[in-house]
C-alpha cells in the first residue's frame, strides 16, 4: 500500500552532482564505494572548462526527462545559478544547495520516493549529519589526555 510518497511505475529518480572543481567526483564515488549505488543514481558534473549554456545542456541530457535531483556545493555561484535555471519547470527536477555525503547516500537508498518526499528527506537528513564534537572532560593521567 501507498503512502503517498511513492509514485507506482514512476522511474527511480535520477541525481546530479554538480559541483565547483573535482569535489562533484570525490564524493560520487565515496557513494558509490560505501552503498554499491548503480551508475545512473548519481552522475558527478564539475563546472571545469564550462559555461552556463554547456553546464545546462549537460544537465538536461543527464536528466533525460526522468525525476532528477540536481545537488550543489553552494546555494550561490555558477553551479547553484545554472541549477536554478535548468529548474525553472519544477515539475520534474529539484535542486539541494549544500550537498553533503548524508544527503547522498539518504538520496540512492530512497530515490524510489516522489521528488518532494526525497527533497524533504535529504533535507533533514543533511541538517542531521551536521555535528559539532563537543570537548570531553579528559582527568588528568588518562592515556588520552594532553601531557605537559
Amino acid at each position: 500500500m501507498s503512502s503517498g510518497s511513492e509514485t507506482a511505475d514512476a522511474p527511480e529518480a535520477r541525481g546530479i552532482v554538480l559541483t565547483h572543481g573535482s569535489m562533484c567526483f570525490g564524493m560520487v564515488d565515496a557513494v558509490r564505494k560505501i552503498a554499491g549505488a548503480p551508475g545512473e543514481a548519481l552522475t558527478a558534473v564539475s563546472n571545469d572548462d564550462r559555461g552556463p549554456d554547456d553546464l545546462a545542456r549537460v544537465l538536461r541530457e543527464i536528466s533525460g526527462g526522468h525525476p532528477t535531483v540536481i545537488f550543489t556545493d553552494l546555494q550561490t555561484g555558477s553551479c547553484a545559478l545554472v541549477a536554478r535555471l535548468v529548474c525553472r519547470d519544477p515539475s520534474g527536477t529539484r535542486v539541494v544547495f549544500g550537498t553533503n555525503l548524508a544527503m547522498l547516500l539518504d538520496f540512492v537508498f530512497h530515490r524510489h520516493l516522489s521528488l518532494d518526499a526525497i527533497v524533504e528527506r535529504l533535507v533533514d537528513s543533511g541538517r542531521r549529519s551536521i555535528q559539532s564534537l563537543e570537548p570531553e572532560t579528559v582527568e588528568r593521567g588518562h592515556p588520552s589526555s594532553p601531557r605537559g
